[in-house]
């Protein structure tokens, strides 16, 4: 159960123990969690990492566990904190990616070449889908996607992933209602590669090998035109703003938990950090890839629970509560 807190089974077990059992040492740990002693040791060492144990006051030389109600909370702070931290350099990251991007663009056209229109996009993905060894990394933003270009992405895939290159996608969370994205990522599943969600992507992207990227002309417009990039240092910035969205975001199949503190969605969190950041309804529904409707429909059920009759009450209290 605290796997997801980032405990292995065995510590929290030794954990369990010792809140059931303050009195016990580490032979009786041992022989309540069917562990050796060493094992014990092992697992001491990891809770103490995540400040789950401390020294004992009464009996010198020996740890006991921090209630759950303190210790647990700290370890759920910290990750929250280092969330806000990665989403935080996520956010700088898309920011310098973007504008080194364009620079680049206009003071060294060599640096790749300039695909007009969705047929030219096409033709070359295929191409550099052909041709690639190894690894495809792909960032496809927005609540839902056109079934024509899903089946062209299945007919563009299906031959790598026969050759064994891996895939990592990233959709955004609202396409998790949208049954024809699913389905094609559920096809991705079936064939090997792995898909995760997150409520807030940066702009599309696909990169093929770590070598050479796809990137929109017009983040607005993807299908106005793209870029192919082939200019390393370019290719290497985008490749770690893909790892960093990665990192936070869900398995697709994965239950999206409400945190246990605030009762909120990851989405409901982004939709009130963007909110409250000045955006409005329209544009927090285009980065969050839902309506106007559905972005009103979320901050009904937030200032419900809240008991806010305004959205401005509403922010004092979130912010009170340490919701922003």
């Amino acid at each position: 159960m605290l796997e997801a807190l980032g405990l292995t089974a065995t510590a929290g077990a030794v954990y369990q123990a010792m809140l059931d059992h303050p009195d016990h040492g580490v032979e009786e740990l041992a022989a309540t969690c069917a562990l050796s002693p060493a094992e014990v040791h092992d697992r001491l060492d990891e809770l103490a990492g995540l400040m789950l144990v401390r020294a004992s006051n009464e009996r010198p030389g020996t740890l006991c566990a921090v209630a759950p109600e303190i210790g647990l909370a700290d370890v759920l702070a910290r990750q929250e904190a280092e969330l806000a931290a990665r989403q935080a350099q996520l956010a700088a990251s898309r920011a310098a990616v973007t504008q080194l991007v364009a620079e680049r663009a206009t003071s060294r056209p060599a640096m790749g070449e300039r695909l007009w229109g969705m047929d030219a996009i096409q033709h070359r993905i295929e191409l550099l889908a052909r041709r690639m060894t190894s690894e495809c990394l792909g960032v496809h933003p927005g609540a839902s996607h056109r079934p024509e270009d899903l089946a062209a992405a299945r007919a563009a895939d299906a031959e790598p992933l026969a050759r064994g290159v891996s895939m990592r996608t990233l959709y955004q969370d609202t396409t998790r209602n949208d049954p024809h994205t699913t389905a094609h990522a559920h096809w991705l599943l079936s064939q090997g590669s792995e898909v995760r969600t997150a409520p807030v992507l940066p702009h599309r992207l696909v990169i093929f090998d770590r070598a050479q990227a796809i990137v929109p002309i017009d983040p607005a417009d993807s299908r106005v035109g793209a870029l192919h990039v082939t200019e390393p240092g370019i290719v290497a910035a985008l490749v770690d703003l893909f790892e960093q969205a990665w990192s936070t975001a869900v398995p697709l199949g994965a239950a999206q938990e409400q945190d246990p503190a605030t009762g909120l969605s990851a989405t409901e969190r982004e939709l009130l950090r963007l909110l409250g950041g000045g955006l409005t309804d329209e544009t927090a529904g285009v980065r969050l890839g839902m309506s106007v409707r559905t972005v009103r429909r979320h901050m009904a059920s937030i200032m419900e629970r809240l008991n806010a009759s305004s959205r401005f009450e509403a922010g004092i209290k979130a912010a009170q509560k340490g919701w922003l």
